[in-house]
């Protein structure tokens, strides 16, 4: 069930869903647990279709989630602009990686991007005081898989032969 056009409300679809996982309310002591959904479903597209979703891209994604968010403009930006170059820099080693060692790649990408984070958050004075602030890269390598899993697959049943 193939079609070109599909490429036009898939990928931004998959986007939507992860913007409503991040606004979506948990429990006080979830909170810190949450995963980076957005940075996920970026590395994911990165990877699997370099040539449609890139550094503009993610950029715009991240001032998205800055002005959802109510966070200086620009800081996830920063971090999404970076998840999304170390991705197309090294997509074709990541994607023959075996799943668990995927999770580990995805790892480093999204605690560079948390670093960067806690970069501005420090120049603004408000470093986090906790180690719980690394929780979201624990869960987000830990849901890698399923996320890898399902977007191949919404890819492979929308838009396969898309470039």
């Amino acid at each position: 069930m193939s079609n070109p056009h599909a490429i036009l409300f898939v990928i931004p679809l998959t986007f939507i869903i992860a913007f409503m996982l991040t606004i979506v309310p948990l429990p006080e002591w979830a909170v810190l647990w949450r995963p980076e959904w957005v940075a996920l479903v970026v590395i994911y597209w990165s990877m699997a279709l370099p040539r449609r979703v890139g550094v503009g891209y993610a950029w715009i994604l991240g001032l998205l989630l800055d002005i959802i968010k109510g966070t200086l403009l620009g800081q996830h930006a920063l971090g999404f602009a970076v998840i999304a170059y170390l991705t197309l820099r090294f997509h074709q080693r990541i994607r023959v990686f075996p799943l668990w060692q995927q999770s580990f790649a995805i790892g480093l990408m999204l605690a560079i991007h948390l670093l960067l984070l806690l970069w501005v958050y420090g120049m603004m004075g408000r470093a986090p005081q906790t180690s719980l602030y690394w929780g979201p890269v624990l869960t987000s390598m830990a849901l890698w898989p399923w996320v890898f899993l399902l977007l191949r697959d919404v890819r492979r049943r929308w838009c396969l032969g898309v470039n």
